[in-house]
C-alpha cells in the first residue's frame, strides 16, 4: 500500500469516529426547550453575535424582539434592517450611562425600558428576546438581579433569550445554559482608528 493510501485510510478513519461521535451527541440531545445565551466579556462582537442570531431566526420565519440598554439614540443598522421584517426594537431612551451621568434618570429610563423586557419574556409569540448590554444594567444597580431571574425562570418553555454585556452578573451566568466569552486580543480603537458605521455600529 502507498504512503499516499495508508494516509488517506487513516485520515478517512480518524474522520468516521469523528462522524460516529457527534451522532452520539445528536441523538442524545433530545429535550427541546427554549435556552438562555450570555455573550460577555471584554472583545467586541457581544451584540454582533447577538443580531447574527436574531438574522438567523428571521431567516426561518420565527419571530424576535429586542430590548437594547445604553445605545440611546445613535444610528441603528441593525434596527433599520430587522424592524422591517417585524422584529420590535425598545431602546434605552437616555443613551450611554456615561453621557449622562445621572443615576436617577438612568434608572428611570432603564426601568422603562425593562418594562417592555418584562412583556416580551411573557409572550409566548416571541421565539427570541434580546437583551442587549443588561449586564450594565445589573452591575450598575439600576435592575434588580433577582427581579431579572424571575423574569427569565417564567419565560415561555420555547422562548430563547440572549443577554449580552461586560461583566455579567455569576447568578446569570450559572443560569444560563450556553455562555460565550469574547476575549479581547485587538482593537482599532486602541490604534486611534475611529469607530466606523456599519461596522462598529
Amino acid at each position: 500500500m502507498s504512503e499516499e493510501h495508508s494516509s488517506n485510510d487513516r485520515h478517512k478513519q480518524r474522520q468516521q469516529r469523528l462522524k460516529e461521535q457527534v451522532d452520539a451527541r445528536i441523538e442524545a440531545a433530545q429535550e427541546r426547550r427554549g435556552i438562555l445565551i450570555v455573550f460577555t466579556g471584554n472583545g467586541k462582537g457581544k451584540t454582533t453575535a447577538a443580531f447574527g442570531t436574531v438574522t438567523r431566526a428571521i431567516g426561518h420565519g420565527q419571530r424576535a424582539g429586542v430590548i437594547q440598554f445604553i445605545k440611546g439614540e445613535w444610528p441603528n443598522g441593525e434596527k433599520n434592517l430587522l424592524e422591517p421584517h417585524g422584529v420590535e426594537f425598545q431602546v434605552m431612551a437616555t443613551g450611554f450611562t456615561w453621557d449622562t451621568q445621572n443615576k436617577e434618570t438612568d434608572t428611570t429610563a432603564c426601568q422603562a425600558v425593562w418594562q417592555h423586557g418584562k412583556r416580551m419574556l411573557a409572550d409566548a409569540s416571541l421565539d427570541l428576546v434580546v437583551l442587549d448590554e443588561l449586564t450594565y444594567m445589573v452591575s450598575f444597580g439600576y435592575l434588580d438581579l433577582q427581579e431579572v431571574v424571575d423574569a427569565l425562570k417564567a419565560r415561555p418553555a420555547l422562548q430563547t433569550v440572549i443577554i449580552t454585556g461586560r461583566g455579567c452578573h455569576r447568578d446569570l451566568l450559572e443560569l444560563a445554559d450556553t455562555v460565550s466569552e469574547l476575549r479581547p486580543v485587538k482593537h482599532a480603537f486602541d490604534a486611534g482608528i475611529m469607530a466606523q458605521q456599519g461596522i462598529d455600529w
